[in-house]
C-alpha cells in the first residue's frame, strides 16, 4: 500500500488557508512522523486523509485509490484515530467496538472473534464492560485505536495518539505501533513527543504554517540533509488558490520540500551539501586545527576543550576518507571520528520558526 498525498490545499471561509499546495507519501511497512506547530495544518490534512473533509485543491490516493473520488473505498483501506474518543456516558468499550465492526459488515463468529483478538491486543479484554465516560486518557487511547483497527485497515492515520499518557502508557503504545508496522501497515503519525517520534519513524514530515518543509527518511534529517533527488524549483501559487488576501499569499518558507524531494524556495535550511565530524584527539589539538584546515574540503574547525575539534566539511560524505587519510598520514595523535548527526528535535527547531496562522 503507497499512500500519495498530492499538491493538497484547503481553504476555509474568509480566505483562511490552512494547507497551501502540500506533497508527501509513506508505505506499506513504515512509520512516518506528521510534525509541526501548534496551527500548522496538521490535523486538516489528517482529516482530509480521513474522508472527513474535502480538499480545496489536490488529492490523496490509496494505491491510486482517491479520497476525493471514492471516500467509501477509502474508507475501507484506513483507521483513523483521532486526538480524542467520544465521551459517550451510556455505552461500555465492547458495545462501542461491536457497533463499529457491525459498520463494517462483519456479522457472526467473525465479528466476535475479530473483537476479541483486537481486545487481546490493545489490552482492553479486562475492562471491556466499562463504560466509555469512566476511563482514563490512556485507556480512552487504546479504545480509539482499537476502533481504527476494527476493520484491519491497510493504512492507519493516528493524530495525537499519545497526547495526556503518562510514560508507561506511552511505550506499551509505541510497541503496538512497532507490531502494526512489522505487520504491514502504513502508519502516519502525529505527534508533538519528538523524541518518541526518532525512537518509532522510518521518516518525518514537518510543516509549518500550511506549508510543507520537509518529507523524507530520519537518516537523510539526522546528517542534515534532504532526499538526494531535490531539485530547485520557482514558487508558485497553486491553481485555483485566490491570492488577493494577505493569508492566501503568504510566501513558502524558504527551502520547503515535497515528499518526491522537491524543493520549493531556495536552498533549504539543513543543507545537503556539508557535514560536521567530531575528531577526538589524543593530544596536540591545535596542531591537528591547523592540519585540518590545510585540507581543501575542510571550511571550519571548533576547539571545545583540549582534546576535542568539531569539523565542517564542504560536499558529502565522500570527502571525509581524504580528510582523515591527511591527517593520519601527518602522524597526529588522533584517537577517533565520528559525524555529527542532528537528532529530531534539533532538525525541527532548526527549519521551523513557531508561527501560527
Amino acid at each position: 500500500m503507497k499512500v500519495e498525498v498530492k499538491h493538497l490545499s484547503r481553504i476555509f471561509p474568509k480566505q483562511v488557508v490552512a494547507v497551501s499546495d502540500v506533497s508527501f507519501s509513506f508505505e506499506s511497512g513504515k512509520i512516518y512522523g506528521f510534525i509541526g506547530p501548534n496551527g500548522a495544518g496538521k490535523t486538516t490534512t489528517i482529516k482530509i486523509m480521513a474522508s472527513l473533509d474535502m480538499p480545496t485543491e489536490g488529492d490523496v490516493l490509496f494505491d491510486g485509490i482517491s479520497v476525493v473520488q471514492d471516500p467509501e473505498k477509502v474508507r475501507r483501506l484506513l483507521g483513523y484515530m483521532p486526538d480524542s474518543l467520544p465521551e459517550y456516558k451510556d455505552i461500555q468499550i465492547w458495545e462501542y467496538l461491536d457497533f463499529f465492526a457491525r459498520c463494517f459488515g462483519l456479522e457472526g463468529e467473525e465479528r466476535r472473534q475479530t473483537l476479541a483478538d483486537i481486545e487481546a491486543f490493545t489490552n482492553l479484554n479486562g475492562i471491556r464492560e466499562k463504560f466509555l465516560a469512566d476511563l482514563s486518557k490512556g485507556m480512552k487511547q487504546r479504545v480509539s485505536l482499537a476502533r481504527a483497527l476494527v476493520h484491519n485497515p491497510q493504512v492507519l492515520v493516528l493524530d495525537e495518539p499519545a497526547a495526556g499518557l503518562d510514560p508507561r502508557a506511552r511505550l506499551e503504545l509505541r510497541n503496538l505501533l512497532k507490531i502494526l508496522a512489522e505487520q504491514g501497515k502504513a502508519i502516519l503519525l502525529s505527534s508533538h513527543i519528538l523524541s518518541e517520534l526518532e525512537d518509532i519513524c522510518d521518516g518525518a514530515i514537518i510543516i509549518e504554517k500550511g506549508h510543507l518543509l520537509y518529507a523524507g527518511s530520519l537518516a537523510d534529517l539526522e546528517r542534515g540533509g534532504v532526499p538526494s533527488s531535490v531539485a530547485a524549483l520557482p514558487v508558485e501559487q497553486p491553481t485555483g488558490i485566490p491570492a488577493a488576501t494577505e493569508a492566501a499569499q503568504t510566501p513558502l518558507p524558504s527551502g520547503a520540500t515535497t515528499a518526491a524531494g522537491t524543493a520549493i524556495g531556495g536552498p533549504p535550511p539543513l543543507p545537503r551539501k556539508g557535514l560536521t565530524l567530531i575528531v577526538h584527539c589524543l593530544r596536540d589539538a591545535e596542531a591537528i586545527r591547523t592540519c585540518l584546515l590545510e585540507q581543501p574540503a575542510v571550511r571550519e574547525v571548533r576547539l571545545f576543550g583540549d582534546k576535542e575539534l568539531q569539523v565542517d566539511i564542504e560536499g558529502t560524505e565522500e570527502n571525509i576518507p581524504a580528510v582523515m587519510a591527511a591527517v593520519f598520514a601527518s602522524g597526529h595523535p588522533v584517537v577517533g571520528f565520528q559525524q555529527k548527526l542532528l537528532n529530531l528535535e534539533q532538525a525541527f527547531m532548526q527549519m521551523t520558526k513557531g508561527t501560527v496562522q
